[in-house]
């Protein structure tokens, strides 16, 4: 088992053997020396890679180098401020999910996912319409009736849920990484040529990530409906945040969308 820690700069790091943390968006990296940056972890640039089109999928990158790149029975991707927790404790660092925690889930469990994130007054099409622009869920539906039609009715369904499993972290048994890196990134690529994305702000650029959110759950419930995951497979870990959320901004944000046509230009 291999857990990459998706990070583009230098953090504290889990102390277990299953994570390795994973600069991402290294290539072209320089540091204040004027030397490629290091800052001791392994790179996103090596190997079978997409480093540089970090900015535009974040964390995807490490997503995409951990599938070409590694090889182990499960693989998962988490962040350097967001991590997977099976017991809360007073330190939070303590908190991160360990091997012995998941050992005796290995084989019965395929796919470990965070809990839903809940939207309440929002399906996950209207947030998205609201918050960035519909035009990329819109497109990226299109290029599912072309590619991948046996999916289109997972996605209306999905898009109009209040919930979803979000933050692209996940472990999955090897063959379902396999098969979900293989669908994503198909139709990631396609919807970069199909997108112009010259009039985006940097924030708003950042795109496939955020579809790829959505489209997780997309996947997961076509695998569902399908038989080929069963729901026992499954299991919903906590996810906990190592900084603090605001809050205030956070929810000030999210009803000025709303409401006021404001789109994010941040994050919290």
């Amino acid at each position: 088992m291999q857990i990459i820690v998706a990070a583009h700069k230098k953090y504290r790091m889990p102390t277990d053997s299953i994570y390795i943390p994973l600069h991402v968006g290294a290539k072209g990296k320089k540091g204040e020396d004027g030397k490629p940056l290091d800052l001791g972890y392994v790179k996103d640039d090596t190997g079978d890679n997409i480093s540089e089109l970090n900015s535009a999928f974040c964390e995807l990158t490490g997503l995409y180098w951990a599938w070409k790149n590694i090889e182990a029975d499960y693989i998962g991707l988490v962040h350097y401020r967001r991590h997977f927790s099976m017991k809360r404790k007073r330190n939070i660092w303590d908190s991160v999910l360990t091997y012995e925690q998941l050992k005796p889930y290995l084989g019965k469990i395929k796919i470990f996912i965070p809990n839903k994130r809940k939207y309440y007054i929002e399906t996950l099409y209207s947030h998205y319409e609201h918050t960035h622009y519909a035009e990329h869920l819109d497109e990226t539906r299109k290029i599912m009736v072309q590619k991948y039609p046996q999916y289109v009715d997972s996605y209306d369904r999905v898009v109009r849920h209040t919930y979803g499993y979000m933050f692209n972290m996940m472990i999955m048994d090897k063959k379902y990484y396999g098969d979900y890196c293989a669908w994503l990134f198909d139709i990631l690529f396609e919807l970069g040529r199909a997108i112009d994305d010259s009039g985006l702000s940097t924030f708003q650029g950042r795109y496939f990530g955020r579809v790829s959110e959505i489209i997780f759950n997309v996947w997961l419930d076509k695998k569902l409906c399908s038989g080929e995951i069963q729901k026992n497979q499954i299991m919903e870990v906590p996810c906990i945040h190592m900084e603090k959320t605001d809050w205030r901004k956070k929810g000030t944000a999210f009803f000025r969308a709303k409401f006021l046509g404001k789109r994010y230009e941040g994050s919290f």
